[in-house]
């Protein structure tokens, strides 16, 4: 390491910022455009992906086989929609007036014999679903929200990369990079927000303490500091234009206001935190509505829906992994907390509440939505008592919406039992490949932090879904 190299770390942690700028998960800055009075302006989409931790049944929910016998179709109907052939569950009251403003894929699927939650998730939030022997392991794929960070960074906030509650519980539940930015390093994992006792639904909701620590006399005092370090340790080059310019950003971003108000959900009028549900799946969408408003770039946020008041007893994170009575987890049809009758209406407030306030703020249009789980459930319900349904990556749902995808479509097609796909089947590849498409992002040739040219996904993304 060179003798500027070093003095621009010691420099950054005696101003107390090499936390901000050196290591960090999300916190990386960018290059945002400023307007006349000095205010941020967004220049780049935003995305908000809803992870169904679990994976949620496809023929329950969003591709529903009325016409197959009992033992496959469950015991729900489907309910009308806007659009012809987009059949939703009875349960989504809210969601069925929203139609026009998404698209519902019915053809996802993993490839290979991939059946735990574990793998399927890191295909998922990786984009890739085949081990590349030339860049190494699998585990080294860094995940949707890093490209994001790396590529689209925030200087509106501290945050480019945030994850609303991370999935807990078995190591099953978690992909292994969930934690960490893969090959781009720690600077572009995700900043954890929240967990199970600490979530936005309570009145005790505390943001990270890095949202919550600025001290204007002690930032100051840095601030003079580091000046003094600069004047000492740096020669008036390029270099120290560039480390001052990284400087100023870091001070911008800092003390700006908008990261940390995005955390007081009291601002917002209580018919909209009420439209979105006061429970931790509605008040998560609301905060990630809040946190993408004030420059965050990728919003992952857990799909746990809670627990319910007579099960207390229930899942951490992971409500949708609804197996029944052979895991313990009660009827996979009931209103228990692992049951379609409790987290589905808690789903439909959430997910209509964000669709209205998006459409309503005008955001959607810059801001994508991506809906889905890890993978699906067996077409047949599991015979035993109380009944569920078991991992099923062949095939399943996901809803997409926002910055430039169009609205009102049913893209692809199962069989009649929800087996496989039959029409245009979608692997994670290819959804990761028109995320990026979505947000701006070139997919060839990026590179890692060593400076070597990888791929983000070996996807293409699928255009027939953009207006």
């Amino acid at each position: 390491m060179s003798d500027l190299e070093m003095n621009r770390r010691q420099a950054l942690i005696a101003s107390g910022l090499g936390m901000l700028t050196l290591g960090t998960p999300g916190l990386v800055m960018g290059s945002d455009k400023i307007d006349a009075s000095g205010k941020a302006v967004p220049s780049d989409k935003s995305c908000i992906f809803v992870l169904l931790c679990g994976g949620p049944s496809h023929v329950d929910t969003w591709d529903m086989k009325p016409e197959a016998p009992p033992e496959y179709r469950g015991p729900y109907q489907p309910i009308a929609t806007k659009v012809p052939g987009m059949l939703l569950n009875e349960m989504h009251t809210r969601l069925a007036t929203l139609t026009d403003h998404f698209t519902l894929i019915n053809s996802m699927s993993h490839p290979g014999s991939i059946s735990n939650h574990f793998d399927a998730m890191h295909n998922l939030l990786s984009g890739q679903s085949e081990k590349r022997v030339q860049e190494g392991v699998p585990n080294e794929q860094p995940y949707l929200g890093s490209f994001v960070a790396k590529h689209k960074p925030s200087t509106r906030n501290f945050v480019s990369n945030a994850w609303l509650i991370k999935c807990v519980g078995p190591p099953v539940f978690c992909a292994p990079n969930v934690g960490i930015g893969g090959y781009l390093g720690s600077a572009y994992a995700p900043l954890f927000i929240g967990a199970a006792d600490n979530h936005p639904a309570m009145p005790t909701f505390k943001p990270p303490e890095i949202y919550d620590s600025y001290d204007e006399k002690r930032f100051e005092e840095r601030k003079s500091l580091l000046r003094g370090l600069e004047s000492n340790c740096f020669d008036k080059d390029k270099q120290v234009k560039d480390w001052s310019d990284l400087r100023e950003k870091t001070y911008d971003a800092l003390t700006r206001s908008e990261g940390r108000q995005a955390f007081e959900l009291h601002r917002e009028p209580p018919e909209v935190r009420e439209r979105y549900g006061m429970h931790p799946l509605g008040q998560n969408l609301l905060l990630a509505r809040r946190m993408v408003e004030s420059g965050v770039r990728f919003v992952t946020v857990n799909g746990w829906a809670g627990q319910a008041a007579h099960d207390t007893a229930g899942p951490p994170s992971s409500s949708w992994d609804m197996h029944g009575g052979n895991m313990g987890m009660g009827n996979a049809f009931g209103n228990g907390s692992y049951g379609m009758g409790f987290c589905l209406p808690r789903l439909d407030q959430a997910l209509a509440g964000l669709f209205t306030d998006l459409v309503e703020r005008g955001m959607l249009a810059n801001t994508l939505v991506v809906v889905t789980g890890e993978f699906g459930r067996t077409p047949f319900v599991l015979k035993q008592d109380p009944p569920g349904r078991q991992h099923w990556p062949q095939c399943f749902s996901a809803i997409v919406a926002g910055a430039g995808i169009a609205g009102g479509k049913v893209y692809g097609k199962s069989n009649k039992y929800g087996e496989y796909p039959t029409s245009n089947p979608v692997r994670p590849e290819q959804l990761a490949a028109t995320i990026y498409q979505a947000l701006d992002i070139p997919i060839n040739n990026p590179q890692d932090a060593s400076g070597i040219s990888r791929t983000l996904t070996t996807g293409k993304p699928i255009m027939e879904l953009f207006g």
